[in-house]
């Protein structure tokens, strides 16, 4: 793929549909899981938790379970005919471990689907648009505490999942604005600007965001290590091509609007901040692979199709 491509896109859920919950990542509180799926239940969904959700690697305690069982699980919930939908329980550190354990040519085998995660899950958002062609959700996960205790996540996702017309046009959330003005067309990608970066160069990975609205953000970084991060990405010729580029959260970090105005600012393409998806409060879902305008002015990215049939 050499450049941002339209993707499959799932069919959207509806009422009583089974869903699989997964942990490609870290430990996942049980406490948290529960209440998740306590609010999924009150969506009228099924949820299953796979087998090694609330598993704890036996030496590496920041991962759950081993990166065999987490790419078992995974590989299980999407070649399941009988689930509609993969929900990520949450992110930390792991994706990339376990992504090159997947079955990928089973996968493209199954029927697409609804996946869900962000954070860590940009490793297999990008794998799963690279490998498999399909669309996928950058938004709130199962045992995640803003999900769980904020009800503008809670309702975009839940709008994205059952009428994704109705979120068709995105906007900005209070406090948006813009740092480059303009108008761009593009296929959404992107993810966790870390993720993205530790990516680059990998066998398999996407060589470049040409031709697409990429949204970007991060959480606890340090201004320095933003500033490698894009750098890596600009010197490696990733954002050539790029069509706009969309700023969301950047939750725990240092002061990073000079760094972004210095990194992104002369890459001449419209460039909106704050916009409202990532690790902040009441983060928006943000459908990836599907072909959208952004409108920095309207501080709008309006997609040309809803993210789910």
């Amino acid at each position: 793929m050499t450049a941002a491509a339209s993707s499959i896109r799932p069919p959207r859920l509806v009422p009583g549909a089974r869903v699989a919950v997964v942990a490609p990542s870290g430990p996942v509180p049980e406490d948290r899981l529960q209440a998740g799926l306590d609010l999924l239940r009150g969506w009228d969904l099924d949820p299953v938790v796979m087998p090694h959700v609330l598993d704890v690697h036996p030496e590496l305690d920041y991962l759950a379970g081993s990166d065999a069982d987490r790419a078992a699980d995974l590989q299980r919930a999407w070649c399941d005919p009988s689930f509609d939908a993969v929900l990520c329980a949450r992110g930390g550190y792991g994706a990339q471990r376990m992504v090159d354990l997947l079955g990928w040519a089973a996968m493209r085998a199954a029927r697409p689907k609804v996946f869900v995660g962000y954070s860590d899950i940009t490793a297999l958002h990008e794998a799963f648009a690279v490998r498999l062609g399909v669309s996928t959700l950058h938004g709130p996960m199962v045992a995640a505490a803003d999900f769980l205790k904020n009800a503008r996540a809670q309702d975009h996702l839940r709008a994205t999942l059952f009428e994704p017309e109705s979120v068709q046009v995105i906007r900005g959330v209070e406090g948006a604005g813009v740092l480059v003005p303009g108008v761009a067309r593009g296929v959404t990608l992107g993810g966790c600007l870390s993720l993205l970066a530790a990516d680059a160069g990998v066998r398999g990975a996407r060589p470049s965001a040409r031709g697409g609205l990429l949204c970007l953000e991060d959480v606890g970084e340090e201004a320095y290590r933003v500033d490698r991060y894009l750098t890596q990405l600009l010197r490696a010729g990733w954002l050539d091509g790029v069509g706009g580029i969309v700023l969301g959260s950047w939750a725990q970090c240092e002061a990073l609007r000079g760094v972004l105005v210095d990194r992104l600012g002369g890459v001449g393409v419209p460039v909106v901040e704050e916009f409202g998806f990532g690790h902040g409060e009441g983060a928006l879902t943000v459908p990836f692979g599907v072909a959208g305008r952004l409108d920095a002015g309207a501080l709008t990215l309006t997609l040309d199709v809803p993210a789910l049939r």
